[in-house]
């Protein structure tokens, strides 16, 4: 009944006493960062001045094209049926959201999830305030007196953790088979929840994450280019699962077996992206990580260039951070053959590779010649046209094939020879634009490299201001990205 939900002050989970594996690799990070920095930069200036370096490129760029062909023209595994009726029997699910002075959106979040589509009895929501100095606090506290299945939990100042502390409170008190973390600008569609959970009956499947979207993608470039990234990123993601490799969290739309989470030790509140940190976690616990392609969960993309770069260099940083915390078990082969094939892969052409770029420029001006990992770069921009050319072309079959997700389109679906021409002409330059527009990882990875190898890390929360967006109302993704 309306008024019967509850308000909680945060407390410590409790801890079970056993020894956690993870621990042991995340001191040290910066020497371990100026290590492997030196060693990038050494081993690129020394294939610049012996005979054959640039063979050793080519040879690796072959090896690595051979992979991503693999894993992009592997077919992914067929939609799974949502789950129809009501039943007692369905997993139970806690929703939870950390939210830090999220006054502009935080109203419409819990309307949002505590109207889903889903057994009322079968799910809660958790929202942890934590530390707010805004009208969080009280925007909660009123709105716990509607919902009977809304949990407010206040953190105080100082609970320390960040988003990782804040969901460490909470989920050792719930009752749920599965919890799903959102972040307060989530949109999540009705639906959600009958089409995660058959994901979870297979019994290796630890986690699932749900394709993002951006809500505001209509906004200018940036938000576009966000879109368009996120599009290649589900594509490229269901690819690497169905050819073996690794899935991964992208935090906001991430479903957790209990049970997993429970031998990951909860989530590692020495990290500034707890996803993709639990994502190495859950792989080297031998769990498998799905992936939802329709619907997707929407959230607000950042609209300017400076905040984007502050966006994008931290998870640059958490997600090198997590190699360097947990490379010993990772050479152990904790992961299997096929996942730290597919890891090392992923790691050449998303880190190494713009850590190397600098070193390779330098050396190339210096000698007049070609930088020798100009192979390898566009290797990685072809691959990276062909995955956004893929992952639009993936969304119109699924928005033609659901009712539902049509909103999804901002093109009427073609039919004509010209109609179609037109639409391939249109899928083609967000293709190109998204491609160039991913060229700044390059600069990301290159910078964040140098800075944490030199420069002490204090943990500290840091969050994307969310200020409620007008085009998230019309359902839009591909909008018209």
């Amino acid at each position: 009944m309306p008024g019967s939900s509850r308000s909680f002050d945060a407390h410590p989970a409790d801890k079970d006493g056993t020894d956690n594996p993870f621990e042991g690799g995340l001191a040290g990070r910066r020497r371990k960062a100026a290590i492997t920095l030196a060693v990038v930069w050494l081993g690129t200036i020394t294939l610049h001045l012996v005979p054959g370096g640039f063979w050793v490129i080519v040879g690796l760029s072959l090896l690595v094209g051979i992979h991503l062909f693999r894993a992009m023209f592997t077919r992914p595994r067929p939609p799974v049926a949502p789950l129809e009726g009501d039943s007692a029997d369905y997993p139970f699910i806690s929703l939870l959201v950390a939210a830090k002075n999220e006054e502009a959106v935080i109203s419409g979040l819990v309307k949002n999830l505590c109207a889903l589509d889903y057994p009322q009895a079968r799910y809660d929501v958790w929202i942890i305030d934590d530390a707010s100095t805004d009208n969080t606090p009280a925007i909660l506290d009123r709105m716990g007196q509607a919902y009977a299945n809304l949990h407010v939990v206040h953190r105080p100042a100082g609970a320390g953790g960040g988003k990782s502390g804040a969901l460490n409170d909470v989920w050792p008190r719930t009752s749920a088979d599965i919890m799903a973390v959102f972040d307060a600008d989530a949109q999540v569609p009705q639906n959600l929840l009958r089409r995660v959970v058959p994901l979870f009956r297979q019994a290796d499947v630890g986690a699932v994450q749900v394709r993002k979207a951006i809500a505001n993608a209509p906004t200018n470039f940036w938000t576009r280019a966000q879109a368009g990234e996120m599009l290649l990123d589900s594509y490229v993601q269901e690819q690497r699962i169905a050819s073996g490799g690794m899935g991964e969290l992208r935090g906001n739309g991430q479903f957790v077996r209990r049970r997993a989470i429970e031998d990951c030790h909860g989530w590692n509140e020495e990290t500034i992206t707890d996803d993709l940190d639990l994502t190495l976690r859950l792989h080297l616990n031998r769990w498998s990580i799905s992936h939802l392609f329709a619907p997707a969960v929407q959230e607000e993309g950042v609209t300017g260039a400076v905040s984007l770069w502050h966006q994008r260099s931290r998870w640059a940083e958490g997600g090198y951070q997590r190699y360097l915390d947990y490379w010993r078990l990772i050479a152990q082969n904790r992961l299997g053959t096929r996942k730290t094939i597919d890891m090392v892969m992923f790691l050449i052409i998303q880190y190494l590779v713009p850590t190397a770029a600098i070193p390779d420029l330098m050396m190339a001006l210096a000698r007049g010649r070609f930088p020798i990992l100009s192979v390898m770069t566009t290797l990685t921009t072809g691959f990276s046209l062909v995955g956004a050319t893929m992952g639009q072309r993936r969304l119109r079959r699924a928005a033609a094939a659901d009712p539902a997700e049509t909103a999804l389109l901002a093109i009427a679906p073609a039919s004509t020879p010209w109609q179609k021409l037109l639409t391939a002409g249109r899928i083609l330059l967000r293709s190109l634009r998204t491609t160039v527009y991913m060229l700044h990882w390059m600069l990301v990875i290159g910078s964040t490299s140098i800075r944490i190898a030199i420069r002490p890390k204090r943990l500290k929360w840091v969050k994307t201001v969310h200020r409620g967006s007008s085009e998230a109302d019309d359902g839009g993704l591909l909008i018209d990205i």
